[in-house]
């Protein structure tokens, strides 16, 4: 256990990181649902990057080059291939610009949210006392209220009507931020409760360590191992919320940014007259991203789970024995 512990540790930097680790733990179906989850990812994010070289035309163009006005609701043609909207903007621009908008709200709520909730979450778990109850009070508070209507709540208050492309993206943010931080409190402070009455950290506690230095260096350390998991499954679901926003009009403004859930209700007036490329593409590029986050999320979660490596571990010692008898009958 020792010997396995020391080759891990002297293993090359790219092995330990954490997609590599679970790619190189899994197997059959789960390595497949976690490539194509990481392949999807990893597509939109080079689009979200790259969207100014991808889209022929800006997300808020009108016409072309030499002044030409784009036609409204035009099918899909070569100058547009996947058609116009009922506005007169082009459906794949604003589809390729709407990646960038997904990847950077999700990323700045996921990275924000996981900040605050595990700082809250250990600091309540490892100090207890009234400031505990105070905080597990107002996380059940915030847990318990439906999670778009909250978000609707936060986005209006935020954005004060703001439709500009940062104040839509910092409102979206804050208000998916609100609802997950609850969720990554929870979590880390369970495992701070267990935690701080194990031995290592009542010997840390005896020689006098700082309460900090504990915290950070044994609690924290032992008690984001699940977070990987809720960080995809709550992305998945933060492009969900997002589109909502948007759909509802509580998201950025068509000329101020390209957003895949306002593209989606104005699409809906289109598909009574047989106009279905303005809403298709939109809801293809959501369901696409969001079944991307989803296969690497059901892939740590059963790589995660102890039950199913057992269950893989006697599957494949029964194949062996079963090999080993077949080979030792035909001898």
């Amino acid at each position: 256990m020792a010997d396995t512990a020391l080759v891990d540790r002297h293993e090359p930097l790219w092995k330990r990181l954490p997609v590599v680790v679970q790619l190189r733990r899994s197997t059959g179906w789960q390595r497949a649902m976690l490539v194509t989850g990481v392949v999807i990812c990893a597509l939109y994010l080079i689009v979200a990057i790259a969207a100014p070289l991808i889209a022929p035309y800006g997300f808020g163009q009108l016409q072309s080059a030499d002044g030409q006005g784009f036609p409204r609701t035009a099918a899909p043609s070569p100058e547009h291939i996947w058609g116009t909207t009922v506005g007169g903007f082009d459906v794949f621009s604003r589809t390729v610009y709407g990646a960038r908008t997904a990847v950077l709200v999700v990323i700045v709520a996921v990275v924000v949210s996981i900040t605050i909730g595990v700082i809250l979450g250990m600091v309540s778990g490892y100090l207890g006392g009234w400031l505990d109850r105070v905080l597990v009070v107002v996380a059940d508070a915030i847990y318990a209220f439906p999670s778009l209507l909250l978000a609707i709540v936060v986005s209006i208050v935020v954005s004060g009507g703001n439709s500009s492309y940062s104040g839509g993206i910092i409102a979206a943010a804050i208000s998916i931020t609100v609802v997950y931080v609850p969720q990554y409190f929870r979590v880390v402070r369970a495992e701070a409760v267990r935690l701080k009455n194990e031995a290592f950290v009542e010997s840390a506690r005896v020689v006098g360590t700082n309460p900090w230095r504990i915290m950070t260096r044994h609690v924290l350390r032992n008690s984001t191992r699940s977070l990987p998991l809720i960080l995809t499954l709550n992305a998945s679901d933060a492009i969900l919320t997002l589109a909502g926003l948007g759909f509802l009009g509580f998201g950025i403004g068509p000329t101020s940014g390209a957003e895949w859930g306002y593209d989606l209700s104005r699409a809906l007036s289109d598909v009574a007259s047989g106009i279905w490329w303005t809403g298709v593409f939109p809801g293809v590029a959501i369901v696409v991203l969001v079944l991307g986050v989803t296969f690497i999320g059901e892939s740590l979660n059963d790589i995660s789970d102890p039950r199913l490596r057992a269950r893989r571990r006697l599957k494949q010692l029964v194949s062996r024995k079963q090999a080993a008898g077949t080979e030792g009958a035909a001898a």
